[in-house]
């Protein structure tokens, strides 16, 4: 592996706006009831607020910087190492990491490797607890697939569950992007899997506990 450069830091912005309507919704609602009604009637969409402004949290997390490495796009448990599962994997001949979200967890979603953007898909479909096998073939879902540059891909993707019922990506197309850069969040909760060449080595543990943009997963060849 290259020699580890200085750490970028990445930067605060301590709250990911697709939570604007729902805090800013909770609050409102909770602000009419408490006027037209009784300030007793406001308090659980006050506290439904704070929920949301805790669940959209975003926080400040520092990078590695290294040419190889691949860090793992989001929070959370880490369930599946290995050889691709068969039906999920894209076309191709992959390594899988799978990584389930808890609605206490960071949702906002990370680049996991350095390269640049070359497709971005989004698929409509079912709301299966994720954790079931079909989940990542058949559930709503973005795909983010990088190019290494060297011929090397490597793809993220975010997978709704029975709960989370909307990816929001931001990746583009011909966007050049570093390990550990935001580009998306998912809405309450559920799974990323990522998808690596055979040359590459994981890293990751099944029962692991990762934080997103912070923890190495694998290290490319």
């Amino acid at each position: 592996m290259a020699a580890a450069r200085p750490h970028r830091v990445l930067p605060l912005t301590g709250f990911d706006r697709a939570g604007f309507p729902f805090v800013g919704g909770a609050w409102l609602i909770g602000l009419l009831a408490g006027l037209y009604v009784g300030w007793w009637l406001a308090l659980p969409f006050v506290a439904l607020g704070l929920f949301f402004a805790f669940f959209f949290r975003d926080p400040e997390r520092t990078s590695p910087d290294e040419a190889h490495i691949v860090l793992s796009p989001a929070d959370g448990q880490v369930k599946f190492v290995g050889d691709a599962e068969p039906g999920v994997a894209p076309p191709g001949d992959w390594q899988q990491i799978s990584i389930f979200l808890s609605p206490m967890d960071v949702h906002v979603n990370r680049i996991p490797a350095a390269g640049t953007v070359t497709r971005v898909s989004y698929t409509p479909g079912k709301f299966l607890p994720a954790y079931r096998h079909e989940a990542a073939a058949v559930n709503e879902r973005s795909e983010v697939w990088i190019d290494r540059g060297n011929g090397e891909m490597v793809v993220a993707r975010q997978v709704v569950g029975i709960l989370a019922r909307r990816v929001v990506c931001r990746a583009k197309v011909g966007e050049r992007v570093h390990a550990g850069q935001r580009f998306g969040i998912m809405k309450f909760g559920s799974r990323m899997d990522v998808f690596l060449p055979r040359s590459a080595t994981l890293k990751a543990t099944v029962g692991e506990m990762v934080r997103g943009g912070e923890t190495v997963i694998a290290v490319l060849d």
